[in-house]
């Protein structure tokens, strides 16, 4: 049986699951840069998956926004959630999916340094003194933030397994 593009009641659709299990990926590659920048200092794996922390960074702040229009227009069709603490959680992983890029840009343009992804100019740079409070927003907030993060993400994993082994909502079919 060829999988639907929309969600039904009972399963997500493939371009959900293709945004769900995408974003995962993208997802890991972010957070090893981020542990391998704090573990692996000055090392060739640090420089290798840090050089591309803010491409990974845009391409996963798009993408969470075309999620969420996708979640919009899937609204009435989508699996219902299992209890109000699953449709807290799923508030919580899009509020800090969109916080922590945003935090991030606020610090990019603050700094007054050019932003440019995959060669192309998202923010340009400007002349004369840094604006110190987005600057220090950014220093303060993104980094702790991007680890609550994973928290969240961390915490997402192990429910959708402890729902299949400890109730009868086996939640992680509906996204595979």
């Amino acid at each position: 049986m060829a999988l639907a593009m929309m969600d039904t009641n009972k399963h997500y659709g493939m371009v959900s699951r293709v945004l769900h299990w995408g974003m995962a990926l993208l997802f890991v590659w972010q957070f090893s840069g981020a542990a391998a920048r704090v573990l692996l200092e000055d090392t060739a794996l640090e420089s290798f998956l840090w050089g591309t922390h803010r491409t990974v960074g845009v391409t996963l702040m798009l993408l969470v926004l075309l999620r969420a229009v996708w979640a919009l227009i899937n609204t009435s069709r989508r699996p219902p959630s299992v209890s109000v603490m699953a449709k807290l959680g799923h508030l919580a992983l899009y509020g800090l999916m969109i916080t922590v890029p945003t935090i991030a840009l606020i610090r990019q343009y603050g700094s007054g340094r050019a932003l440019d992804v995959l060669g192309i100019n998202l923010m340009s740079g400007f002349e004369g003194e840094r604006i110190d409070w987005m600057v220090n927003l950014g220093g303060l907030l993104h980094g702790e933030l991007g680890w609550a993060l994973l928290a969240l993400i961390v915490g997402h994993v192990v429910m959708a397994i402890l729902h299949r082994k400890l109730t009868n909502h086996d939640v992680l079919s509906r996204m595979t």
